[in-house]
């Protein structure tokens, strides 16, 4: 866990010294607040969405120029102009030319006009479960995992080892023309390992609608002759031996030989079986297994021994009474 936590700060050292800058955040059950942080480089390619607020500059005339949001229409509204323009899915370049165009027709000869996107409050991706900052990120770039992780202050003390990345297909109301219908439907689930991702390994890009979650403790279940049965949360990967001293160690009737580890198969509510054999794994012959979450340790009661144990404890009961009674 150490190691997790001083990857995920130097990580995040490296995109802070590398001047890197993020879209601004707000709790999901407030209002969006009514700054935002640009970003460096303007993206040619980006599409105004619905809720942006885009300034407009007009040379040689400041009494047109105004701060304007992207109503729920798609439009804005502008000075001396009579009719609302649409906004959405064009780009800064493509509007200031419609801008130009409306006020040529009527009010200005030669207009020069300039269009920028002063918040893009339309890419919205949100961050759930257990981080230090829960909340809704506007984007105004493109990130990746790693970083929006960081965005969020990384994994809380109550997190546990995996997170998950459900992707709506296209959130966007600007289809492209390579997008097909289908993908706009299309809801798919993808599973990493926080370690994975805080060290790099596992790399994912992050697009507008994305939902991440950090997942709570994960939990193991252990029952049978052990002294203390249940589930047991663990923040970070276990073996079965950590898992049998969590469970306070075997019982003395304990089968160590065939203690058997149920784990659910992917994608389907069966379980496969896998039998380990603990005696070898504590003479070192046999590697001690990593559990998954939701295993289930399962330790059986070796019967010979079981009514051994059971003669003896009889015999512990009965040797202080015939003690007692020799004369």
């Amino acid at each position: 866990m150490r190691s997790s936590r001083f990857l995920f700060s130097l990580s995040l050292s490296v995109s802070l010294a590398g001047g890197i800058v993020i879209g601004q955040t707000v709790d999901p059950k407030s209002e969006p607040s009514a700054a935002t942080v640009a970003s460096t480089q303007t993206n040619e390619r980006y599409r105004i969405g619905y809720q942006d607020i885009i300034s407009i500059q007009v040379d040689r005339h400041p009494d047109l120029n105004q701060t304007v949001p992207v109503r729920q229409n798609g439009t804005i509204e502008l000075f001396r102009i009579e009719k609302p323009l649409v906004a959405v899915c064009k780009t800064e370049l493509e509007l200031a030319n419609d801008i130009t165009a409306a006020y040529k027709e009527k009010y200005l000869r030669n207009p020069s006009i300039r269009v920028s996107v002063t918040q893009q409050m339309s890419q919205p991706v949100m961050v759930l479960g257990f981080v230090e900052k829960p909340q809704t990120y506007y984007l105004n770039r493109r990130v990746h995992l790693l970083e929006l992780l960081g965005m969020a202050g990384g994994p809380n003390k109550e997190a546990g080892t995996r997170m998950i990345v459900a992707r709506q297909g296209s959130i966007s109301v600007c289809q492209q023309p390579d997008t097909r219908a289908d993908d706009a439907n299309t809801v798919s689930v993808n599973e990493f390992k926080v370690r994975d991702v805080l060290s790099g390994k596992s790399t994912f890009w992050i697009q507008p609608g994305d939902v991440v979650s950090v997942l709570d403790s994960d939990i193991i279940y252990v029952y049978g002759n052990v002294n203390k049965q249940g589930a047991f949360k663990t923040r970070e990967p276990i073996t079965l031996t950590q898992a049998i001293v969590s469970a306070e160690g075997l019982k003395g009737a304990a089968k160590k030989d065939k203690i058997r580890i149920l784990r659910q198969k992917d994608g389907s509510t069966e379980r496969e079986e896998f039998i380990v054999d603990l005696g070898q794994i504590e003479k070192r012959k046999a590697i001690d297994p990593i559990l998954q979450p939701n295993d289930i340790v399962a330790v059986s009661e070796d019967k010979a021994k079981s009514i051994l144990m059971g003669f003896v404890d009889s015999l512990k009961g009965t040797i202080p009474n015939a003690i007692y009674r020799i004369p």
